[in-house]
């Protein structure tokens, strides 16, 4: 793994379906490479840590020593794959503190490749956070993710751009049945023998998507490790 990659699931408006994307990518990251390291930035029950205890810690971004405590291990290339559930009342505190402490450079710097994965909302609150986002977030390290569960229809004109994760909704009673603190992802692929059921389908597409964005993450870190700049080479390839 030539980059660490780091996924920060966010949105500025609650129940959004933000920990159950959170649950499923630490789930495939920890299938595909064995380990996964998880943090989890909410206050309310239940959250990532009832889910995946065993590779999920606690953070908060409420003072100085919180902020640290979630940052150090953050900037460390140790092709550990991290996902950070963030609370919506961390939103505007943690991007400010990435922009204060320069984050995005720093983890340039040390082979660190953060992707923002923005759970997309039909509020206002979530068109100011997006917007907030897009100023700050360079255009390769933020994905939209279209929950059809929570945001019926199609996607805002705003936040459907060029990448896009689309999480099919699912009936009801299955969305009660993987909201079990007992229910695993993969446990359910490998002990589901039914490839047809709905479910078994649900949770291999949304790994395909996921494995097909982690791919892409890796490709950028790959080009980084180099000394390559993405612009540059797609520049290049363009002429």
């Amino acid at each position: 793994m030539l980059a660490t990659p780091i996924y920060i699931i966010c949105s500025p408006s609650p129940q959004v379906g933000k920990t159950l994307v959170a649950r499923a990518m630490s789930e495939f990251l920890l299938l595909k490479n064995g380990t996964a390291r998880s943090f989890d930035v909410n206050l309310k029950e239940p959250s990532l840590l009832d889910f995946l205890p065993h590779i999920t810690e606690t953070a908060d971004v409420i003072d100085t020593y919180g902020k640290m405590q979630l940052m150090d291990p953050l900037i460390i290339h140790d092709r550990v794959p991290k996902v950070i559930d963030l609370g919506f009342h961390a939103f505007d505190e943690f991007f400010k503190m990435c922009e204060e402490i320069g984050f995005l450079k720093e983890a340039a710097r040390c082979y660190v490749v953060p992707t923002i994965m923005f759970i997309a909302s039909a509020d206002r609150i979530s068109f100011r956070g997006y917007e907030m986002l897009q100023r700050r977030i360079p255009p390769w390290s933020l994905v939209t993710v279209h929950n059809e569960f929570v945001l019926r229809g199609g996607l805002p004109e705003a936040m459907d751009g060029e990448r896009v994760i689309r999480i099919p909704a699912l009936p009801l009673f299955i969305k009660r049945y993987i909201d079990r603190l007992s229910f695993s992802f993969t446990g359910y692929l490998r002990n589901e023998k039914d490839w047809s059921t709905e479910l078994h389908q649900w949770i291999r597409r949304n790994y395909t998507m996921f494995r097909d964005l982690d791919s892409s993450v890796m490709l950028r870190g790959s080009y980084r490790s180099r000394g390559t700049d993405i612009v540059s080479l797609r520049c290049t390839r363009a002429t």
